[in-house]
C-alpha cells in the first residue's frame, strides 16, 4: 500500500506555521504558534483534494465531537475550526508534546502510572458514551500527554453515534486493539467493545507489547494477529508487580463474549480504582459529568459532509513580520505572501504640488510689478 506524501502546511490568520507533527491516512497534523493568545497549537488538516464527502463527513464529526467533548479534563481541547485560503478545512487543537505510542514499547511503565491513565481514559470514554459517542479507535498511540504531563484522549476521526451502527457504517480498525466482533465486521463499534479495546490499551501498556502480538519475527500480520483475537484466550502479562487481581481486571475486560465484559467504561474504571486501593495509592478520581451535561448540546450529525466554517477569500500581504530566510517546506508558509493585513498605502509624490507653487508665486510677481509699472512707480 502507498504511503500518502503529507500535503503543505495551510495558510491560517493568525497562526504561524512551526513544522509538521503527523500524517496519517485521512489528514495531516502541523505544529503553529498563534498570535493572540500566544501558544503553540496542533492544526489538523485535511489533504487538498476534499471532494470525498466521507472524509469530509468525518472530519466535520471530529471536529463536531471533540467541541462537545474537550472540556473533559482527559480529552484533548479544541480551539477552533475553519476553512484554509486553499479550500481545506482545518481544526485548530491543543498542543500536546507527548503520547503513548512507543515509550510502552521501550521501558516499564509503573503499574501505578498505568492504573491512573486507565482510570482517566475510562473516564473519558463513559463521558463519551453519555454524549452518545463512541471513539472506536482506542489505543496508545491516540493517548497524549499535555504539557503538564497529564494524558488525555485524542482522535476522534472515526467516531460514531451508539445509535448509528447501521450497514453502511464505516468499518475502520486498528487491529491488536480492536475487539472480536469488530474484526469479526459484526460491528463498528459499541460500548462493549470501547471497554475491550481500552483493556486491551492498558495490557499493551504493562505488557510492552499488544495483547496477541508475538516476539517471533513474521508472526503478526493483520491475518495472524485477526485469527488470535478471534479465539480471545487471554494471557497472563508476563510482570512479577502487576497483581492477580489486575490481570482478572484485564481478563474480564477482553472477554471474548460481549456479554461477560464490564457493562460500561466507568465498570472498568471502578475496578481499576479496586486494584489502586488494594495497592495502597490513593484512588484516581472518576472524572464523569452530570446526567443533564449529555443534553446541554445538541445531537452531532454525522452525516453531515458539507465545507463548514469561515473560509479565507483572499491573502493579503504583510511587510513588519518574519523576516529571516528559510527553505524547504517552512518556506511555504513563511513566504511573503502568507501573511495577513492591509497592504501599505503609497506615498504621494510632492513634485506636483512643488511646481505648482511655483508657478502661483510666479504670477503673483507678474501682477505686482505690471501694477506698480501703471502707477508710475517703475
Amino acid at each position: 500500500m502507498t504511503t500518502r506524501l503529507p500535503s503543505a502546511p495551510p495558510i491560517l490568520p493568525g497562526l504561524a506555521y512551526i513544522r509538521p507533527l503527523g500524517s496519517g491516512g485521512f489528514a495531516d497534523v502541523f505544529l503553529y504558534e498563534q498570535d493572540m493568545p500566544r501558544r503553540n497549537v496542533a492544526v489538523k488538516v485535511m489533504p487538498s483534494d476534499v471532494r470525498d464527502p466521507e472524509l469530509r463527513r468525518m472530519f466535520n464529526a471530529e471536529a463536531d465531537v471533540l467541541a462537545h467533548l474537550s472540556a473533559h479534563p482527559a480529552i484533548v481541547t479544541v480551539y477552533q475550526a475553519g476553512i484554509s485560503a486553499d479550500g481545506r478545512p482545518y481544526i485548530v487543537m491543543e498542543f500536546c508534546p507527548g503520547s503513548l505510542s512507543q515509550r510502552y514499547r521501550i521501558e516499564r511503565i509503573p503499574v501505578e502510572e498505568v492504573l491512573a491513565v486507565g482510570v482517566r481514559m475510562a473516564s473519558a470514554l463513559e463521558s463519551a458514551h453519555r454524549a452518545g459517542l463512541v471513539h472506536r479507535d482506542v489505543k496508545p498511540s491516540n493517548i497524549l500527554i499535555t504539557t503538564f504531563g497529564t494524558p488525555v484522549l485524542a482522535d476522534f476521526g472515526i467516531s460514531s453515534s451508539l445509535m448509528r451502527d447501521t450497514a453502511d457504517e464505516v468499518l475502520a480498525m486498528s487491529i491488536p486493539w480492536s475487539a472480536p466482533e469488530v474484526v469479526a465486521e459484526q460491528t463498528a463499534g459499541t460500548i462493549a467493545s470501547e471497554v475491550w479495546s481500552l483493556g486491551a490499551t492498558v495490557y499493551s501498556l504493562l505488557a510492552g507489547h499488544s495483547p496477541f502480538e508475538r516476539r517471533e519475527r513474521g508472526q503478526n500480520t493483520k491475518e495472524q494477529l485477526r485469527r488470535r483475537i478471534a479465539r480471545a484466550s487471554y494471557t497472563d502479562i508476563a510482570r512479577a508487580d502487576v497483581p492477580a487481581s489486575l490481570q482478572e481486571v484485564l481478563a474480564a475486560s477482553m472477554s471474548r463474549e460481549p456479554s461477560r465484559r464490564y457493562a460500561s467504561a466507568r465498570g472498568f474504571a471502578e475496578a481499576l480504582r479496586s486494584v489502586q486501593a488494594e495497592l495502597g495509592v490513593s484512588p484516581t478520581p472518576l472524572e464523569i459529568p452530570d446526567d443533564e451535561w449529555s443534553a446541554a448540546s445538541g445531537p452531532v450529525d454525522f452525516a453531515d459532509s458539507e465545507l463548514r466554517g469561515p473560509a479565507r477569500s483572499r491573502i493579503e500581504r504583510e511587510e513588519t513580520r518574519k523576516t529571516r530566510t528559510e527553505s524547504g517546506v517552512a518556506a511555504l508558509a513563511r513566504d511573503e505572501d502568507t501573511e495577513f493585513s492591509s497592504p501599505t498605502p503609497q506615498r504621494r509624490r510632492a513634485l506636483p504640488w512643488v511646481i505648482t507653487g511655483i508657478a502661483a508665486a510666479a504670477v503673483l510677481v507678474a501682477a505686482i510689478v505690471a501694477t506698480l509699472y501703471v502707477t508710475g512707480v517703475l
